[in-house]
């Protein structure tokens, strides 16, 4: 209780440059341990929506049954059920159109599945940079907050006639605080950081195979029915 209340009297005892220097720290861990739970129920679920439907996809159901379940567009729908939904609703469009060559049809197919893929990665991606910002920053603002407490110490320091540990080590320790909380902030960060951002590469690299492989079940079908099962055509 006594260590609580005399890094407590320290802080409050700090400089107003330094203790803004803390606030600043203190928010952006707070902000990194919320987008860091955030981040891990949205990757989660975009890997169990990839595992859910990789599995009723491979499992030789037919197609135009799986779009018709996932025509419209609904919040519980995966990254995979989107691309998947885009590109085949623009096969489908290409299909009705009278004179469209197969190829057309499977290009413009592939490139809907691909503007798809865009925007899950940016979904994936998105608010990776800023762990990664409080990460590497976040030391070196602690750090700043240490120097200028310790520049502050050793001024004072130099106006007393008689200068005793007592008189010094206030003044350190105030300073010391601000790079602990700086590694406070940026260690989680770090360790999130890397361990979504390698999530997230494993999760686009299964799209993108997944947006091959519909790509070339599409150009196996271009001369037969739309209404194929995806277990016969592909894998």
């Amino acid at each position: 209780m006594s260590g609580e209340l005399s890094i407590t009297h320290l802080v409050l005892e700090a400089s107003l440059l330094v203790q803004l220097v803390m606030l600043i720290l203190v928010l952006a861990s707070v902000s990194s341990w919320a987008l860091i739970f955030l981040k891990r129920a949205t990757i989660r679920k975009a890997h169990d929506g990839a595992v859910h439907f990789e599995e009723r996809f491979w499992s030789g159901g037919n197609l135009a049954e799986i779009y018709r379940q996932i025509r419209e567009p609904h919040p519980d729908h995966g990254g995979l059920e989107r691309i998947f939904r885009s590109g085949f609703k623009e096969f489908t469009r290409m299909r009705k159109q009278t004179g469209t060559a197969p190829g057309t049809m499977v290009e413009a197919s592939h490139r809907a599945m691909r503007v798809s893929l865009s925007r899950e990665m940016d979904d994936l991606e998105r608010h990776l940079p800023f762990l990664a910002t409080v990460g590497s920053v976040s030391p070196y603002v602690g750090l700043f907050g240490t120097v200028w407490g310790i520049m502050n110490s050793f001024r004072a320091l130099g106006e007393m006639q008689q200068a005793t540990l007592a008189t010094v080590a206030p003044g350190i320790a105030e300073a010391l605080i601000a790079t602990a909380l700086g590694l406070f902030a940026a260690i989680p960060a770090v360790i999130a950081y890397n361990q979504y951002a390698n999530q997230v590469e494993r999760l686009i690299n299964r799209y993108e195979t997944f947006v091959e492989e519909f790509t070339s079940i599409l150009q196996r079908n271009t001369h037969g029915p739309t209404e194929f099962a995806a277990g016969q055509a592909g894998h």
